[in-house]
């Protein structure tokens, strides 16, 4: 149920990301704004200095300042984004002596700053979790690994002096509470972003000449999301007889020439195919012309956003059997491999073989899509979560 007056009630949406771009975060930090706007409440959004400028009828956007020479900011942690971080902060700050906000919605290491400015103004906070801080941290460097508590431990207080934490998967609600049980809790699932809007976007067979399968994949090529995997158990399969391609949309010119060499290097380029970013608006478009749809994660315990895409295609997910994965996906209905070069090589050589079998878990992915990951869920799970909130905070 919505609540009835929500009018007086201005939320501070914090993204520690470039805004906008056609990737997960941003991606579903828009879908949440204008949620929240569609719930009644006056929205401000606070992102990084790059992106896209878009407008998003009811939401205030706020940039940070633009720091000398930082652009291109990938999506894990780095440098670039640590010195966006810290411009943050002073510009949330002037937001927060200037407004009156309710509520401050903190995504991802922005809500350490929210910490601060509930001390400060005593503004109580949300805790967006769309991953495990510490476990990404000491995934990108091992040597972290040696403080792991002490990483754990600034997550906990995180979570715990939260009035409330929105998770994206069974994981991360299982850690949140672990850490603050009995705290409240919204697990958050991401939703499919194909719409019944006319489908656009080019012919992959005629603009790249493919003839046979299409094995697509979809997303940015950090190391975390397993492309190294793929190729290597891509090269095993062509080995072993299999006759197909893969096709690869996303990535920046860094990271697509890095896996240009490595393809040459693999004597598997003539093929693969990279045709670099593509709008969001053409995503049914390129899915609904696969044979299988790829993500081949290695790290991570969050699932990735374009799974739910991917089911509601109704084509056959061939991913690895990680938890990353397996909080949505199942036997039933995907192809789980080992994360392994024979495992990767097993499951393209199984898909390609059995036109059947891929019909059969397509089919039944976009079932469960349809009936679990729908825009009506999500709408329902944020309104029932906000309620609770804001019943406790004026409590």
């Amino acid at each position: 149920m919505l609540k009835t007056d929500t009018s007086q009630q201005c939320i501070l949406l914090m993204a520690p990301q470039p805004f906008f771009q056609d990737r997960g975060t941003p991606i579903a930090v828009k879908l949440l704004a204008e949620e929240l706007v569609r719930l009644g409440y006056d929205v401000h959004l606070l992102v990084f200095h790059e992106g896209l400028n878009l407008e998003i009828p009811g939401v205030t956007i706020h940039r940070t300042y633009a720091p000398w020479g930082v652009h291109n900011i990938p999506p894990s942690i780095s440098w670039k984004k640590i010195v966006c971080d810290f411009f943050m902060f002073f510009k949330g700050f002037s937001l927060m002596r200037r407004y009156r906000y309710s509520l401050v919605h903190a995504v991802e290491e922005s809500v350490f700053l929210a910490m601060v400015y509930t001390l400060i103004f005593g503004t109580p906070y949300i805790y967006d979790m769309d991953s495990s801080l510490a476990q990404q941290l000491i995934e990108k460097l091992p040597c972290l690994r040696y403080i792991s508590s002490i990483l754990q431990f600034f997550e906990k207080t995180a979570i715990k002096y939260s009035c409330g934490v929105v998770a994206v998967c069974r994981d991360l609600e299982d850690i949140a509470l672990s850490y603050a049980p009995g705290k409240i809790i919204a697990r958050l699932e991401d939703i499919s972003l194909i719409d019944d809007a006319p489908v656009v976007g080019d012919n992959l067979r005629e603009k790249y000449h493919i003839s046979g399968p299409i094995m697509l994949y979809v997303g940015n090529l950090e190391g975390y999301q397993g492309i190294d995997l793929l190729f290597a158990g891509f090269q095993l399969a062509l080995e072993q007889g299999v006759s197909g391609n893969i096709v690869i949309i996303g990535g920046t010119e860094k990271t697509i020439t890095q896996y240009i060499e490595l393809a040459e290097g693999l004597g598997i380029a003539k093929s693969i195919y990279f045709c670099g970013p593509r709008s969001i608006n053409e995503l049914g478009c390129y899915l609904g012309q696969a044979d299988i749809l790829l993500s081949p994660r290695v790290k991570g315990n969050n699932t990735p956003m374009k799974l739910y895409s991917y089911l509601g295609s109704g084509k056959v997910v061939l991913a690895t059997d990680l938890s990353t994965h397996t909080q949505v996906l199942t036997p039933e209905i995907s192809c789980l491999v080992p994360p392994s070069r024979e495992g990767m090589a097993k499951g393209i050589r199984s898909l390609l073989s059995d036109s059947e079998l891929r019909r059969s878990l397509g089919a039944a992915g976009k079932k469960v899509a349809e009936e679990s990951y729908s825009l009506a869920a999500y709408q329902k799970k944020l309104a029932i979560f906000y309620n609770k909130i804001f019943d406790y905070i004026t409590s």
